[in-house]
Formats: structure tokens, C-alpha cells, sequence
């Protein structure tokens, strides 16, 4: 890959060059409430490039979910949508585009506000249930793109590549009806925090008072980002989690159970899942509580979930380091809250890179490759077929060693999964990481698990990045050697996936619209492109 370096000791290089500067929110941005340029309005390519972003998962999900299938005409995709009859074509492909609808005068084009009308009425009929929500989202999951792409204008991108990898989902979930939906609010309250906006930022440094601390786990690299004074204990805060949490705090920092001690001395970069940050510095990740909803779920770091962290971690951190190859796992060994604020002031402390790359490898993030950016190597690899065996060779073995012989199901699904490449561009090991989404077959299921490992792993992430391969190298057929990486396990599953016609896609658009738990997936058949021919 071009321009692909190991990761650095220290900051990325050119990383202070990369910083929104002076900064990307507040009255000199030019960005208002709702994510639009102050000007008046936004530029015409700014207006186009948000509308592309936002169209296509919304169309991946209604063709998914609902639509039926009803032919092709002038070289485009017709589906029809059942609820009420209408019918909607589209310029076909991995990213959908250009939909419209027929009426009485032919085919009329339909931005995205009139794609969100048109699907918001398809589904009050299709299940019966009225939603104001889900199209607010939608909607401001448009202004949102708006608003990144404004801020980027005015920015470069980090000059290291992984931190770039994380920084490059501009679309992000492809198959989510409003995948960079960030709350109703103004832009300025978290654009300063965006990912996609190349922003880096420092942490809010806390002394919680030790009375009052808990914690499970290894948290002691929190403590090495600053001093806390006798009787207190370090607490770090992402500014972003104090603005949304602040009222409920008051009374704690006005007894003494919390002082207030100053920033990092270095910032943070953002990662692709905006709450968890990386400091290369201390080669530290962590995550903190957010209380937004991005995508499914209301971000904060729930009670249940911490409680169960250290048994979830230690049994997929023991499969992986078990697992065939070089896979890592990238532990998440603690955490440290409030007492008296759990959920609100939560910060997970995990793993950094270096002690787990292979010499000379360079992380990236599996999402970017799909998405693309700078120097991606996906796009450039001369041997797109050699390039996939490795990439398979990489990602395939240590999931499905992990479930066979540990029963843990890792979320190995796009955002969850490292892709390590050499010198040049070629992928030589897998990371795995988020101990909250792994799940252990004692407490789901072997059936329940093999269907969330089948969804993370093949409809999530390998026929994503699948196609963007095809797409990128026409004439390459990417699933023969997806099907014989599968057929190398000897598993009852594995044979039976390879035999099965449908492989199960999670319905994120329904799940939305009926109000559905974030953690509740359900799933409809989608072809099986591992099936034999």
C-alpha cells in the first residue's frame, strides 16, 4: 500500500497539521443547528454529496426489507413497494442511487426528502404503526453528512493510516436507515468530536473522590494521563459525554465527589465508533458513555453490560489468543465509573496496538476498505484475487476457531474488525475488538450464535467487502475462495452454510420503525452467494 507505515510511538505524524485548527464548532465554524453552512444555505456540491450519502443506505434498507423485486427498465431496477403499490427504480449496484418514482407522467426523480416521505408511508401501512421519529433521524442524518463535509473542507486528513481508516465513514452503516444520525441538536455540540470531520480533541480530566470509585479490572493506564490530587482518583471524560451528562452532576461537583483537573496533555483521535477514542501517545484506547443514539442504540455504556465485561473479554481474549495465525485481540481490561453516576461517567480502558501488530504491519479499519480512502488497498491491489485469499486467510479461520472451540461469537462485523497490511498492501493479520458485543454460546445458544456470527461475519462484513472488490477489479468473482475458506473448517455449521440458500440479513429499517430494542436483531433470508453453485 502506498505511503503504509507502522503505527508510530508516538502521535501520527502530521497530526497536529490534521486538527481542525481552529477548531470546527461555535460561531466561527459556519455551521448553524441542523448541520447546515450559516451562509443561508449550503453549496450546491455540498447539498448533492450529503444527499448521495443519505440516499443510499435508506434505499440498501427499503430494497432489503420491504420492496419487491419487478424487473429492470432502461437499465435500471424496478422494485415495487406492497403497502402501496408504488413503484421505485433505482441505478442498481452495492450503493443504490438515483431513485424514482412512476406517477402518471412517468419516472419522477425523488430527493431525499421525498424518498423519506415515500418510506415513511410504505411502513405506516406495512406494519401498521406510525413513527415521527424515525424520519426526524433520517432528516438529520442528511444535515449531519452536510455539516462533515463542510468541516472537512477546511481540514486534512490525518497523514497516519489507520487513524485516516477510522476517520473515513462519511456514509458509514450501508445497510441503516440513518447510520450518521447524531441527535436533534446542533451541529456545533458534537461536531468538534467527529470522526469523519478529522477532529482530535483533549479529555476532560476528573478526580472522583475514592469513596466513591468503581471499578473492575486492569484500569491503571488511566491514571498515567494526568494526577489526582490525596483522596481522589483519576477520572477521564470525553467533553462531549460531560455536555450531555452535566445537569445531572451538578450536585456532585458541588459536594466534593467530583473536581474538575484539567485536560489531557495531548488529544485524542476519534474512532469510526465516535465514543471510543485512541491515544497514540499512550497507545490507549477508550470508550466512554454517550447518551445519542447512533444507529440501533443509545451509546452509554449500560450497567449489564460493564457487569459482564471482564468474563465476555477474558473468554474472547483466551479464544483468540488460541485461534490459528496471528489474530489479536485488542482487550478491553477494565473500567472505572461514579458510584453515584454508573452508567453516566463509565470509561472502558482498552488495549492499544503496537503490542499486538506483527512487525511492519499497519492497521486499518475493515469499513474503510468498503467505504474507501486515501491510499486504501483494496482498490490498488494488483492482485485483487491473491489480495482476498489473504484477506480470508486473515479474518475467516480465527472467528470460526473462536466459536467451535471456545464458543465465544465475536461481532466480527465491519467496525469491529482490523484489517493489518504490509509493506505492500497485502493483509497479514486480523484484530478483533469490543468485548460488549461478543456473545458466549452457554448463555445464547449454539443456534442463536451461529446466526449472529453468520450476520456479522459473511452479511456485514464479507459480501461488503466482497463487493467493493468486484467493483473496484471487474471480472474477479470473489466467493469460490470465500466457500472453500469456510470448507477448510469442519463444522456441521459450515457445511450446512454452504448448502443453504439464504444467509440472514438484520432488518435495522423495520427494527427502527417498530421501535424495536437496539439489541433485538431479527433477520430475513437473503441469497446465499456461498452456496454451491
Amino acid at each position: 500500500m502506498a505511503g503504509a507505515t507502522r503505527l508510530p510511538d508516538g502521535a501520527a505524524e502530521g497530526s497536529r497539521a490534521a486538527a481542525p485548527a481552529a477548531g470546527v464548532s461555535g460561531p466561527s465554524d459556519g455551521v448553524v443547528p441542523g448541520g447546515l453552512p450559516a451562509s443561508g444555505s449550503p453549496s450546491g456540491d455540498i447539498v448533492a454529496r450529503a444527499e448521495t450519502h443519505a440516499v443510499s443506505p435508506l434505499l440498501n434498507c427499503l430494497l432489503r426489507e420491504v420492496a419487491e423485486p419487478w424487473g429492470g427498465e432502461d437499465g435500471r431496477d424496478v422494485y415495487r413497494l406492497p403497502a402501496t403499490g408504488r413503484l421505485l427504480r433505482v441505478r442498481g449496484g452495492r450503493r443504490p442511487a438515483e431513485p424514482e418514482t412512476r406517477d402518471g407522467d412517468g419516472w419522477r426523480p425523488l430527493g431525499h426528502a421525498a424518498l423519506v416521505a415515500l418510506v415513511a408511508e410504505e411502513l405506516r401501512r406495512h406494519t401498521g404503526l406510525a413513527n415521527d421519529e424515525l424520519p426526524a433521524e433520517m432528516t438529520a442524518g442528511r444535515d449531519t453528512v452536510a455539516a462533515l463535509l463542510a468541516a472537512r473542507s477546511r481540514t486534512t486528513p490525518p497523514a497516519d493510516p489507520y487513524v485516516r481508516s477510522e476517520q473515513a465513514l462519511l456514509t458509514g452503516h450501508p445497510h441503516h436507515p440513518a447510520p450518521k444520525f447524531r441527535g436533534i441538536g446542533p451541529a456545533a455540540r458534537w461536531l468538534p468530536y467527529a470522526p469523519e470531520a478529522h477532529a482530535r480533541f483533549p479529555l476532560v480530566l476528573l478526580g472522583l473522590r475514592e469513596d466513591t470509585v468503581v471499578e473492575e479490572g486492569d484500569t491503571g493506564a488511566l491514571d498515567a494521563l494526568g494526577t489526582a490530587p490525596p483522596g481522589y482518583r483519576l477520572l477521564p471524560a470525553h467533553p462531549w459525554q460531560l455536555d450531555l451528562a452535566g445537569p445531572g452532576l451538578a450536585d456532585a461537583f458541588a459536594d466534593g465527589r467530583l473536581i474538575r483537573l484539567g485536560t489531557t496533555g495531548a488529544d485524542v483521535w476519534p474512532t469510526a465508533a465516535i465514543r471510543t477514542v485512541y491515544a497514540p501517545g499512550a497507545d490507549l484506547f477508550v470508550k466512554f458513555s454517550l447518551d445519542v443514539r447512533i444507529t440501533n442504540d443509545i451509546r452509554r455504556l449500560w450497567r449489564h453490560d460493564l457487569l459482564k465485561l471482564r468474563r465476555t473479554d477474558a473468554a474472547a481474549g483466551h479464544a483468540l489468543a488460541a485461534a490459528p495465525g496471528p489474530a489479536a485481540w485488542l482487550s478491553d481490561r477494565g473500567y472505572r465509573t461514579a458510584g453515584f453516576a454508573f452508567e453516566e461517567l463509565a470509561v472502558v480502558v482498552r488495549d492499544g496496538l503496537r503490542g499486538h501488530l506483527r512487525p511492519g504491519a499497519t492497521p486499518l479499519l475493515a469499513a474503510a476498505l468498503v467505504e474507501g480512502f486515501p491510499g486504501n488497498p483494496l482498490a490498488a491491489a494488483p492482485d485483487p484475487a491473491a489480495w482476498w485469499e489473504a484477506y480470508l486467510a486473515a479474518v475467516v479461520p480465527p472467528a470460526l476457531a473462536a466459536y467451535a472451540d471456545h464458543g465465544v461469537v465475536l461481532e466480527a462485523h465491519l467496525q469491529n474488525t482490523l484489517v493489518a497490511v504490509d509493506a505492500g498492501g497485502t493483509p497479514v493479520q486480523a484484530l478483533f475488538r469490543d468485548a460488549e458485543g461478543v456473545k458466549l454460546l452457554p448463555d445464547v445458544g449454539r443456534a442463536a450464535g451461529w446466526e449472529r456470527l453468520v450476520y456479522c461475519l459473511v452479511v456485514n462484513h464479507l459480501t461488503e467487502v466482497a463487493a467493493a472488490l468486484a467493483e473496484h477489479h471487474p471480472g474477479l468473482d470473489p466467493w469460490p475462495a470465500a466457500r472453500r475458506a469456510f470448507a477448510r473448517r469442519d463444522l456441521p455449521e459450515t457445511a450446512a452454510l454452504l448448502a443453504a440458500p439464504t444467509l440472514p440479513g438484520k432488518t435495522n429499517l423495520l427494527l427502527r420503525w417498530t421501535g424495536a430494542d437496539g439489541a433485538d436483531a431479527r433477520y430475513r433470508p437473503l441469497p446465499n452467494p456461498l452456496a454451491a453453485p
